[in-house]
């Protein structure tokens, strides 16, 4: 009988043990599924802060794309202008046509009409034009 008392204690114990050890076991678990979950709500949230990034950083290269490509457009209209205001038949044209000067062979007649307002990009060009043919005279 004492051998028997003594086995179901044992048993009691070791059935206590196993409790215990299947606590611990399960307090470790919710706590690694605890651990892991909050791992993966980082993980989504950098995933997500990732993404926006990309998007707006390839919606600024975009828009700078587009400035570039207009400032090249402005620099090749420009480079022309510069071409055909240099040469020298442009600007004997240029000065006979709108500065009415005429070279040292020649008459010019003036008729006078009522004078027609310019624009102020008329008026720009023209300055422009007054400078260049007095660079150009005075060489």
């Amino acid at each position: 009988m004492a051998q028997i008392r003594k086995t179901q204690t044992d048993n009691n114990t070791s059935e206590e043990l196993k409790q215990r050890l299947d606590k611990k076991t399960g307090f470790y678990y919710s706590f690694l599924t605890l651990v892991l979950l909050f791992c993966l709500i980082q993980v989504g949230f950098g995933v997500i802060l990732n993404v926006s990034k990309t998007i707006s950083y390839r919606a600024k290269i975009f828009t700078m794309q587009k400035i570039k490509n207009a400032a090249i457009t402005r620099n090749d209209d420009l480079k022309q202008e510069i071409k055909m205001f240099s040469s020298a038949t442009s600007l004997e044209g240029i000065a006979r046509n709108n500065l009415k000067m005429a070279s040292e062979d020649e008459v010019l007649i003036l008729i006078n009409n009522p004078p027609a307002e310019k624009t102020t990009k008329q008026k720009n060009l023209l300055d422009k034009i007054k400078k260049i043919v007095g660079k150009h005279n005075a060489k």
